[in-house]
């Protein structure tokens, strides 16, 4: 099952004209090593977890076997040394001080870690992530962290907003020309995530099914 929804989620991806490349990430919070070996035998590679002790098991489980793993959820300031140790990316970066934290903690023969920087599009009170208007300052100050590379931007916008979200973040980046990555868009609206620039999308549900967390 998880090796056809794959295809399906792969499907709608090549279903959007785009001129850039656009990678999926599996995400495969509250899943089990077995549904994420399906997964890899289909070909994925790509996986995003929200959890840190959970995804710290399964990375050491999976590990030696080429796969790549996105840290994406909210990051607390004592559990920043194991995420910058782990992960290949970190989507969540909302403040300066985490991005230090990760810089400092990272071990420079991992090479460096490529992050984004969560912006909260929307305002949401309840999302974390930078306000729109404060973006510029908080990049000036990461691209000058070493073992970090920033990469972009990561949003998670309002359901009935999330057409005009995209188009936002279409335009906050490209005021950076050395930023090249937009994560955005999840299994309900991958579709217009696309097309605003999105090239990395999230998908969860329609790859696993719906989640339970009994």
């Amino acid at each position: 099952m998880i090796s056809d929804n794959l295809k399906q989620v792969k499907s709608r991806i090549g279903s959007v004209q785009s001129s850039h490349q656009v990678e999926l990430i599996a995400v495969s919070k509250t899943r089990s090593t077995a549904e994420i070996q399906e997964a890899v035998d289909a070909g994925q590679i790509h996986f995003g977890e929200n959890y840190l002790q959970e995804s710290i098991e399964k990375i050491n489980f999976f590990k030696g076997r080429g796969l790549v793993w996105h840290f994406i959820g909210p990051i607390q300031s004592n559990k920043t040394s194991p995420i910058a140790n782990n992960f290949d990316w970190v989507h969540s970066v909302d403040r300066v001080k985490i991005a230090k934290r990760l810089s400092e903690q990272r071990n420079p023969s991992l090479g460096v870690l490529k992050i984004l920087i969560q912006v909260n599009v929307d305002r949401e009170e309840s999302k974390s992530g930078v306000d729109i208007v404060n973006v510029e300052e908080i990049v000036s100050e990461i691209e000058s962290l070493p073992n970090l590379s920033l990469k972009g931007f990561m949003t998670i916008p309002s359901p009935e907003n999330s057409a005009k979200s995209f188009s936002q973040m279409k335009h906050l980046i490209s005021k950076y020309p050395n930023l090249d990555t937009l994560s955005m868009g999840m299994s309900s609206d991958l579709e217009i995530a696309i097309e605003n620039g999105a090239n990395l999308v999230r998908v969860g549900t329609d790859i696993f099914g719906q989640r339970s967390y009994n």
